[in-house]
């Protein structure tokens, strides 16, 4: 198997490493990775956000993310309900905003931190260049063959 490009490789390491960081502050807030994904998403939207959104902007399956708000649900943390259609939203509940206070409000403000630690430049060339390489990467997967990996 062929190595990857050095520029490939430290890119795919420093995401699996922030990867690890995000895990770990899961664990340290006593959540699995997928609920402080739901919460995260949720909380970028304010108190509730469409279940099609959570779905699409945590990467996560669909049945994954059912199950994390099942158990989320069960534990009062947050509610479905009808929207639109066959649409659905999800919504904090009480505990659920003060869980969110106490562990994705933190997470928040320690990115904002870093972000605000750069000058006004080097957030605009990192959140330039990001998007950048999201639209590229979306772009060249739609067309990408994968030989059928699985």
């Amino acid at each position: 198997m062929e190595t990857a490009a050095k520029d490939v490789k430290q890119y795919g390491l420093i995401t699996s490493e922030m990867d690890a960081e995000y895990h770990q502050a899961a664990f340290q807030m006593g959540l699995s990775d997928s609920a402080l994904r739901i919460l995260y998403v949720i909380c970028l939207h304010g108190e509730e956000s469409m279940l099609s959104e959570i779905v699409r902007l945590t990467g996560m399956q669909k049945q994954t993310v059912h199950s994390s708000l099942r158990k989320m649900e069960e534990e009062g943390l947050l509610r479905l309900l009808a929207a639109e259609g066959r649409r659905k939203k999800v919504c904090l509940t009480e505990s659920g905003k003060e869980l969110t206070r106490r562990s994705v409000l933190p997470l928040l403000q320690i990115e904002q931190d870093i972000l605000s630690s750069w000058t006004q430049e080097e957030q605009d060339i990192y959140i330039q260049l990001n998007h950048r390489f999201l639209v590229q990467l979306r772009e060249k997967m739609r067309t990408a063959d994968f030989g059928g990996a699985v």
